[in-house]
């Protein structure tokens, strides 16, 4: 009677040199952080928030983020239901396309909307021509569209993770039993995969709410049309002002922090059953 080898804890204790590194890691992104919270004028804070600027800012910053989250929902969910369903030649060219403002420098996408939208631009000159639309520039509009460029891509990965993560057999039991496409859809699938749609479009307003570069770019910096919080910020710093820049930087950051926190089950992957289980079990 053979015995049965006991079974290895696996070790947990890391190196020592793995612990340093990541200490610095950590050390390099939340300094920053720490530096500017310890600066901010904790006792005046609400009352600096409260300026009419800040509101001005904050109210253009409500609304152009949440209209370009809309944009990003209503246009981003065919796009990834055509990326996620569909096999095509180029596929892999249109997510890249789709994909490059998460990494394109947002100054440059400014210069490109305004290239494109501009009134001289390779579209803009038909809306002005055909339609006697005169400019986006210097209008909130404008804002809204420089925003949903950087922050739909955030929606559409989302939402194209979701619907490669959904069971087709539910959609094809539905089928099946004689449900039309647009019922599948409305019934099965829309329902199934909500939470990711949830997470995706809070994502893409956080991006929305933080869009300073293809902003002050494409739409300028135009007091209760395009100045939202992040151009209020770098005003208020330039004009010698640090507390109100301190001031809506820390709101950002809450806001920031708020939204990772709540979402932090949906960008980070969960655990398998296997990583669940417990290691001391031995296997049966």
């Amino acid at each position: 009677m053979t015995s049965r080898p006991a079974s290895r804890e696996p070790n947990r204790r890391p190196p020592i040199a793995i612990l340093v590194m990541a200490v610095i890691a950590v050390a390099i992104l939340a300094l920053p952080l720490v530096g500017l919270l310890q600066r901010a004028p904790w006792s005046s804070l609400g009352t600096t928030l409260g300026e009419a600027a800040t509101l001005e800012a904050l109210r253009v910053s409500v609304v152009v983020s949440l209209l370009a989250a809309a944009i990003s929902v209503a246009l981003g969910l065919p796009l990834a239901w055509v990326l996620a369903r569909l096999s095509f030649r180029g596929r892999a060219l249109v997510r890249a396309v789709v994909l490059l403002p998460m990494v394109l420098p947002p100054v440059v996408g400014g210069i490109a909307l305004f290239f494109a939208l501009g009134r001289r631009g390779l579209v803009g000159r038909a809306l002005h021509n055909w339609f006697g639309l005169d400019t986006l520039i210097g209008t909130t509009a404008g804002a809204v569209i420089a925003a949903a460029f950087v922050s739909m891509p955030f929606f559409v990965i989302t939402a194209e993770a979701g619907l490669r993560q959904l069971d087709p057999r539910l959609e094809s039991a539905a089928s099946t039993l004689g449900a039309g496409r647009w019922t599948v859809l409305r019934r099965i699938t829309l329902p199934l995969l909500a939470p990711s749609l949830a997470a995706g479009a809070t994502l893409s307003w956080a991006r929305a709410l933080g869009e300073f570069g293809a902003t002050i770019t494409f739409a300028g910096n135009h007091p209760g049309r395009t100045r939202t919080l992040p151009l209020a910020i770098a005003q208020a710093n330039e004009a010698g002002q640090p507390e109100a820049a301190i001031a809506m930087s820390v709101l950002l950051i809450g806001v920031s922090l708020l939204i990772l926190i709540g979402l932090r089950h949906r960008w980070i992957a969960p655990r398998t059953p296997q990583q669940q289980s417990s290691p001391e079990s031995s296997p049966s």
